[in-house]
């Protein structure tokens, strides 16, 4: 695993992190939507991944190294959505709001459960 220096009490809002992340962005721009919409469903792939080894090897016992891999594959999950944001010419912070915005929208009308996009 590579080592890298971070302070868990430290947070970075999504701007700060789309910009930062953005100058490590490295694909090819005339097919850069199926590359980040492949790479994003690589990533998420392997966050389930390495959660089913955790069952399969480990019984489900959840140990704090389980929990560090699957954060370090949530932050490329979370590089993948940045970037696809950026391709999109929005930011992060948009999509985020977008989000929870619909979720809450969803909680009001008692639509969190059931199927369908537009509930």
């Amino acid at each position: 695993m590579d080592t890298y220096k971070f302070d868990e009490s430290a947070f970075m809002d999504f701007s700060q992190y789309q910009f930062r992340t953005g100058l490590t962005a490295r694909y090819p721009q005339d097919r850069a939507i199926e590359y980040l919409v492949l790479g994003l469903t690589s990533e998420a792939g392997e966050v389930a991944g390495k959660y089913k080894k955790i069952i399969r090897d480990n019984g489900g016992e959840f140990t704090e190294e389980h929990k560090e891999a699957l954060l370090d594959e949530l932050g490329d999950v979370l590089w993948y959505c940045s970037e696809l944001a950026t391709t999109l010419r929005t930011n992060l912070s948009a999509v985020a709001a977008r989000n929870a915005a619909k979720l809450e929208s969803r909680a009001q009308r008692g639509k969190i459960g059931g199927s369908g996009d537009k509930r």
